[in-house]
């Protein structure tokens, strides 16, 4: 087995960069780790950073890029799970609202902002008491904690605060606080944490065999799916993190599962701000479930459905169902329908949820399972976003018996994002940093919001055409696109256009007007020639255009075979996926 030695530090701590890539690649070969983690959503790289700040050697291999999966295609809501008080699950709620409190005041509070909904009430007499007392007991277990307290509104202050409403369709209203950010931004942001602190953090790195010696998982056999590269990772325990894929990765090992994961369908439309007039989101009863109407900086974001899902798990493909299904709920509150022509972009994600009794996913729990599968071996799938940290947490414990030594407590509800110490005097400081680069100020609060105190960073290397720009893309600037690249783990033109920025769901051309543009900007960090440019530019054209045609299809069967017929960015890539 190959020796320990101390991790080499990354030239810029945190950093993803192709440089990195190499130097994280001879380190996976050569070095011995206490934890192997497989699957970089949310709740692998909050599992990295959680046995990276407790001082173990880690790695994390991931097939795709970071969040690729469900981590990149949620309600983008740090929310407490009001829902969840009628389920009686107030455990789940009052950590949800612990979470959410970390996050805004001292984990991520430059990607974590405060949202306001309208609960529109459409019942006198009861509902109003009713909601209320469940808003009371949401505000006293924590939804009242560094946001405002629930509002009650009549009739007219409802209409007030949300004219896109039809006057028939309340009789009043509450609004209540929680929280959002853009959930691909902020899983990059702890993978990169987790880096920062030593964990080798490798996308594009599929795990291809499960390593044993005797009866125990002893590590993982990779492939770089990229340039087809094999090597074995050694380590006293693996993390499987891998979400909907965990009975994938569990029958890879041999080891029979604990537990089932069940993919649910989820699908949002995103569409203009302009199109629904509103000082607030809004939360709206459906049969199944719930709706919510989510502000998201020029747009709003209406979602989500919740279906089973059976079919291609890498890309869960939206029907001309699913958007009817939304369109239908949301206009019957508002005054002027959506149509299908003001929708600018359609986004579809899996939730991992625990197999239960239950035929409806939407009343199967949020919580989440750990289990040591085999010696070695350690699963975690279910829970929600928001308590990813306490997820990563529990799977690092629950690996700890197959550590050598004692190992440390978990610290990193102490423990800030990079971005996070000194983001709140740089954004007293906006106009002095938009005179120091030459930018007007809502573009460096637009880019504080995404980077915080890596802003600097980000900017200082920057000629003065990067900050021009994205042509097609005009809310983003051309430097953004270089340092995802650069330091943000960017590899290829997808992964910039749907994850490091979100061009692809916010411009009805879905990112195909400045593809050239971008990816001859990525070309500049990895030395792409004008072939490379053009296949980068093909894949991604066809992906678009197999998810627009997917959304005219009536049914998922008709539209997976029109998705999946679309082309890999990552050419070495099979399945099963880890």
């Amino acid at each position: 087995m190959a020796t320990r030695k101390p991790p080499a530090a990354p030239a810029t701590p945190g950093r993803l960069g192709p440089e990195d890539r190499d130097s994280d690649w001879e380190r996976l070969g050569s070095e011995t780790f206490d934890l192997v983690i497989i699957g970089g959503g949310v709740v692998g790289v909050g599992a990295a950073l959680d046995a990276a700040t407790r001082g173990l050697r880690v790695a994390l291999v991931e097939a795709r890029d970071l969040a690729s999966g469900t981590s990149s295609r949620s309600s983008k809501l740090f929310h407490g799970g009001l829902r969840y008080l009628e389920q009686l699950e107030f455990g789940l709620v009052r950590e949800a609202l612990r979470e959410r409190e970390l996050m805004l005041t001292r984990i991520a509070p430059h990607l974590v902002k405060p949202v306001s909904f309208l609960y529109p009430l459409t019942h006198r007499v009861w509902e109003r008491p009713y909601t209320a007392a469940g808003l009371l007991l949401y505000d006293t277990m924590g939804g009242a904690r560094s946001v405002p307290g629930q509002k009650h509104l009549t009739r007219a202050g409802a209409l007030r605060m949300v004219p896109a409403l039809k006057p028939d369709a309340l009789i009043g209203g509450i609004r209540y606080y929680d929280a959002q950010a853009d959930d691909a931004r902020h899983t990059m942001m702890v993978g990169r944490t987790a880096a920062h602190y030593g964990a080798v953090v490798r996308t594009s790195t599929q795990v291809v065999a499960i390593l044993k010696e005797a009866d125990r998982v002893s590590g993982v056999r990779v492939r770089d799916v990229e340039d087809g590269r094999e090597t074995d990772v050694h380590a006293h325990a693996v993390i499987n993190a891998t979400g909907v894929w965990t009975d994938e990765l569990q029958r890879l090992s041999g080891s029979r599962g604990r537990f089932r994961v069940r993919a649910s369908k989820g699908v949002h439309i995103v569409v203009p701000r302009d199109r629904i007039v509103s000082e607030s989101g809004m939360i709206l009863r459906t049969e199944k479930s719930v709706l919510f109407v989510i502000p998201w900086r020029n747009h709003w974001i209406v979602g989500t459905t919740d279906t089973d899902w059976n079919l291609d798990l890498a890309h869960p493909a939206a029907t001309k169902n699913d958007i009817d299904y939304i369109l239908d709920h949301v206009n019957t509150v508002l005054a002027t329908p959506l149509t299908h022509n003001d929708i600018e972009g359609v986004y579809a994600g899996l939730r991992p949820l625990l197999a239960g009794e239950s035929e409806s996913t939407s009343k199967l729990s949020r919580e989440h399972a750990v289990a040591r599968v085999a010696p070695g071996l350690v699963a975690i799938a279910g829970g929600k976003y928001t308590t990813y940290r306490v997820m990563g947490a529990d799977a690092v414990d629950a690996a700890s018996v197959d550590l050598p030594g004692r190992i440390q407590p978990s610290i990193t509800d102490k423990v800030p994002l990079v971005g996070a110490d000194g983001y709140h005097a740089l954004v007293n400081q906006v106009d002095q940093l938009a005179t120091r680069y030459g930018l007007h100020p809502y573009r460096v609060r637009h880019l504080l919001d995404r980077y915080g105190s890596l802003v600097h960073e980000v900017l200082e290397s920057a000629d003065p055409e990067l900050l021009k720009p994205v042509p097609s893309a005009p809310d983003y600037l051309q430097v953004e696109i270089v340092y995802a690249a650069s330091h943000e783990g960017a590899l290829h033109l997808e992964d910039a256009l749907t994850r490091r920025t979100r061009i692809s769901i916010e411009y009805p051309h879905r990112g195909v007007d400045c593809a050239e543009a971008v990816a001859g900007l990525m070309a500049r960090v990895h030395g792409w020639d004008q072939e490379r440019i053009t296949r980068e530019v093909e894949v991604y054209t066809a992906r678009v255009d197999a998810e627009r045609a997917s959304q005219t299809e009536p049914d998922d069967q008709a539209a997976d075979a029109v998705r999946a017929a679309a082309p890999e960015a990552r050419p070495q890539l099979t399945e099963p996926v880890g």
